[in-house]
């Protein structure tokens, strides 16, 4: 090839490359596999051996904010979408039904440094607890309060005696007590009644680093009873100096869980994130 003829080639290439490049797919933003939920892009993926999903709003808030839900993925979702449409990313993390327990966590720690530290999401996430999830973010939330902007509960356990135990008011759960005290590597249950690590014994890291709470609840809740609770958990953590919200819906039980209009979740959501604002 005459070197005039290569010069020419050379040229062309390199001006028709740009065009290749300006096709090609972009790279998404998460690993895994890509399907829709609710309209926005969903991801999933494996972090620490454990099934971990993503979905990402259409335009992604200042900061990066986050809302981290445990159990019950897509159930009563209005808070959830709400949030994305305002530019949150969702996130659940597949952990079974471990009831907050440090092995979960352990599994939750991946998922944050994953999302954190190689997606750059908020230092700060949401955390909604749902029934028993409330375990789990209460738990996460009293090891990391550096990690936490604030917490939404919606009929959360907060007393794992309460429910499964069912060594108050209600019937409680045999079969789940009996799997939590494997969970938690109790050797009996007598070990874990004396347990004192609960959400309502374990404020006072929340306190200090100000994290506001919100509960909704149903005041005849007959799964979770709202008095050894959520009553609890609000009279301690007011007098350990913590802030908390409490919408109470007179006459509700355990079902249905939310709010049919999620306005007030959103707006205390949004008030308590750092959005980058």
């Amino acid at each position: 090839m005459h070197s005039r003829t290569l010069l020419t080639w050379i040229v062309a290439v390199a001006a028709v490359a740009p065009m290749f490049s300006l096709c090609a797919e972009p790279e998404p933003p998460f690993p895994g596999v890509k399907s829709d939920w609710r309209g926005f892009d969903r991801y999933d993926f494996e972090v620490d051996g454990t099934k971990a999903l993503v979905v990402a709003p259409k335009t992604v808030a200042p900061g990066k904010p986050w809302i981290w839900r445990a159990e019950f993925f897509d159930h009563r979702p209005e808070t959830d979408i709400a949030l994305v449409e305002k530019g949150f990313h969702l996130v659940y993390m597949e952990v079974g039904n471990t009831f907050g327990c440090p092995d979960a966590m352990g599994h939750w720690a991946a998922l944050y440094r994953f999302l954190t530290k190689e997606h750059g999401l908020s230092r700060k996430p949401a955390l909604e607890g749902l029934s028993r999830g409330g375990l789990y973010v209460y738990n996460w939330a009293a090891a990391h309060p550096d990690k936490v902007s604030c917490i939404y509960g919606d009929n959360p356990v907060c007393d794992f005696k309460s429910w499964p135990g069912g060594k108050g008011k209600g019937p409680g759960s045999a079969e789940d007590f009996k799997q939590l005290l494997q969970c938690y590597h109790f050797e009996s249950e007598a070990e874990a009644l004396a347990y004192d690590k609960n959400p309502i014994d374990n404020l006072k890291s929340l306190a200090d680093a100000k994290i506001p709470l919100l509960h909704v609840c149903g005041d005849a809740d007959e799964v979770v009873p709202f008095e050894e609770n959520t009553v609890v958990l609000k009279e301690r953590y007011e007098k350990l100096g913590g802030s908390m919200t409490l919408l109470l819906k007179k006459g509700f039980k355990h079902h249905p869980h939310g709010l049919d209009d999620p306005t007030p979740i959103v707006e205390f959501i949004l008030q308590n994130t750092d959005r980058g604002a």
